[in-house]
Formats: structure tokens, C-alpha cells, sequence
């Protein structure tokens, strides 16, 4: 007798370009199992985490109204909502994901707390059989947070209730897309990339401060900017622009063949996140050859050794490129294969056992 496919369901209420690729990597690297991927567009974040089963409802109500093994929701699905919605998939195992947790996201200034999301992570968590993060980063961060946050609450509130989600949780990286390349010969020398998402939380007012104290110091580079960018940006990239003119090899968001022709051609891939969960986008770089330069913070330290951490702060950012960049600091590119989708395929095979 041939036994059936397992039959998962997998939600994506916020399907980023980065959660979408971890979606279609398990569709394709898991094809054994019967997948249902229902997911909703990135935008009009405050609404979408909070309505998302109200969409759901309506854009997939006979997707939902089936029967499944096991149920797989990123962080931002509301899935105890779901649940009731839809209560014979209370019968089904379920896991949620967190690519990141909205406990800690850093507050802009002058906003008030945003209680909703928190929730919605939290009730999530408690709704799952078992809650799974990209990093130890990610997992103690949100540990940490919902302890504070429960604090908070005037009264009737369980002690142990951080206690008995961590028993439940785990650890298990995003795999990167594609396989560690060789160095490439065409590297252009002194080229730094910075890839990531044109908002406020990575930082690029660091960045480049740090290019302009390096430029002070008469210090000569190139400069890779490149990441996924919105309807409104941070001022800084205007003003770097014209700050880097002669400098600039490459600007803006590209197509994704561009991109990594370009992650190819960097040196250095650089970060100044001040929230990053896992820094998928300077992994990306190192697979392509490019040698990361990394803050000694977030989940940083647990990807990459101490030799790439170049502390906190502008000045130790600039200081530490300008050792590379003078020939006095030598660094090897770190290897990544374990975080590849070859190494991690078993232990998600592991995870949507039932």
C-alpha cells in the first residue's frame, strides 16, 4: 500500500521577498509532501498582522475549510484567529516560524508601543505545538521580550508562561538559496557592498558615516549599494549619492541576475543593522565570495567568528575597513555550506514529521 503524502498547510500572512524564497525552498527541497501555500502581499504591515485572517477568510475560505496533517505559519500569521475561524485545523500539528519576532524591533522615536503585534506573536506561539526560530538571537530576544511585556499586565497573568513556550521552541536557520561559490578572479579591489533593505532599522546612517570619516582619512574604495527599496526612503541615501558620486559602482534595487553579478564583483559585505535575525543579505554576499564586516551584535556572533566583528559604532566600522583597506588586516572568506538548503534539507524533513 502507497502511503499518502503528508498534507501541509503554509501560511505566509506578510510573504516578503525573503519569506516567500524560504517558502518556495521548502516546496521544492520537500516535494514528497502535499503542500497548500496560501500567503498574503507585503504591505500595510499595522493592518495586515492584525487582519490577516479576515483576508484569509476571504481570499482562501475553501483552501482553509480542508483537512491537514500539519499546519507551518510564519510569525506574523495570526494563527490562534485561524484556528478559530476555522476550528477543525485545531485538530492539526502546528508549527510557527519566526523569521523575526516583534519583540524586538527597535521603537522609531516619539512612537507610541505597538501592543498588536506583540500579541498576535505571542498568542501565535501559544497556539503552536511547537515555535521554531532562525536564530538563537531570535529566540532569546523574544524570550526576553515577552517576560518584559507580560510584566506589564495589570494582573492575572501566568508566571510560567515564558517557561512553557521555551520548552516548546528550537532553533533552525533559513538555508541560503544557493551553494558557495569559489572566489571569483574578477573581484574588484576595494569595492564594499551594502545589500540590504533601504529602511531605518539597518542603519544606514552608520554606514555611511563611516564611509565619510574613511573619506576624510583620504581612504579610496568603491561602493556596491544595493537592497530591496520602498515608496519612501531614508534621507540619507539621497545625500549619499551625491556625498559617493565618483565612487559608486552600483545603486539601488536590481534584478536579481544584476544582483548577484555584483555580489560577484564586491569585496566586502558590510552591515549596520541595528534589527537583523539571522543577516541573510551579507550571507548571500559571502557565498558569493564577498568577506563580511559585521557589528559585534544581534545574531552576528553566531554566524561569523570574532575575526569579522568590527564592534558597535561608526568609528570602529571605519576603523576596521581601513585595515582592509590598506592592506594591514587580512581576512579569509568564512565558509556558509552548513546554512545552505543541501546541509538544513533533513532537519526540515525532521521538523514536518508527524
Amino acid at each position: 500500500m502507497v502511503k499518502s503524502k503528508t498534507k501541509v498547510l503554509l501560511l505566509s500572512a506578510y510573504n516578503t521577498p525573503s519569506h516567500k524564497s524560504w517558502c518556495n525552498g521548502m516546496i521544492q527541497h520537500l516535494d514528497d509532501i502535499d503542500w497548500t501555500y496560501l500567503h498574503l502581499p507585503p504591505r500595510f504591515f499595522s493592518w495586515r498582522i492584525r487582519g490577516n485572517p479576515i483576508s484569509f477568510m476571504h481570499l482562501f475560505s475553501e483552501q482553509l475549510s480542508e483537512n491537514y496533517d500539519l499546519i507551518l505559519a510564519t510569525s506574523m500569521v495570526d494563527l490562534s484567529t485561524i484556528c478559530g475561524l476555522f476550528p477543525h485545523l485545531g485538530t492539526a500539528k502546528k508549527i510557527v516560524y519566526f523569521h523575526e519576532n516583534q519583540f524586538a524591533y527597535p521603537q522609531t522615536p516619539n512612537t507610541p508601543e505597538r501592543l498588536e503585534p506583540l500579541m498576535v506573536n505571542l498568542y501565535s506561539a501559544l497556539a503552536a505545538d511547537e515555535v521554531i526560530f532562525n536564530s538563537d538571537y531570535n529566540r532569546c530576544s523574544f524570550f526576553v521580550g515577552v517576560n518584559v511585556f507580560l510584566k506589564k499586565m495589570p494582573d492575572l497573568v501566568s508566571a510560567d508562561l515564558a517557561e512553557i513556550l521555551s520548552a516548546k521552541s528550537a532553533v533552525l536557520p533559513v538555508p541560503i538559496k544557493d551553494k558557495q561559490t569559489k572566489v571569483a578572479q574578477d573581484k574588484i579591489k576595494g569595492s564594499i557592498i551594502w545589500n540590504h533593505r533601504w529602511e531605518y532599522d539597518k542603519n544606514p546612517e552608520q554606514f555611511f558615516a563611516s564611509l565619510s570619516i574613511l573619506k576624510q582619512r583620504k581612504n579610496d574604495f568603491k561602493l556596491i549599494v544595493m537592497g530591496q527599496q520602498f515608496r519612501t526612503t531614508p534621507d540619507i541615501f539621497a545625500k549619499a549619492k551625491q556625498e559617493f558620486a565618483e565612487d559608486i559602482l552600483c545603486w539601488g534595487e536590481q534584478p536579481r541576475d544584476v544582483y548577484l553579478k555584483w555580489l560577484n564583483h564586491g569585496e566586502y559585505v558590510v552591515s549596520t543593522a541595528i534589527h537583523e535575525f539571522q543577516g541573510l543579505a551579507v550571507m548571500e554576499g559571502v557565498q558569493h565570495g564577498a568577506i563580511p564586516v559585521v557589528p559585534d551584535r544581534l545574531s552576528y556572533p553566531e554566524i561569523f567568528s570574532c575575526e569579522y566583528l568590527y564592534g558597535e559604532d561608526e568609528i570602529n566600522l571605519a576603523d576596521f575597513l581601513e585595515l582592509l583597506l590598506t592592506d594591514k588586516k587580512e581576512l579569509a572568506v568564512p565558509i556558509v555550506e552548513k546554512y545552505s538548503w543541501d546541509s538544513l534539507t533533513q532537519d526540515y524533513r525532521s521538523l514536518l514529521e508527524l
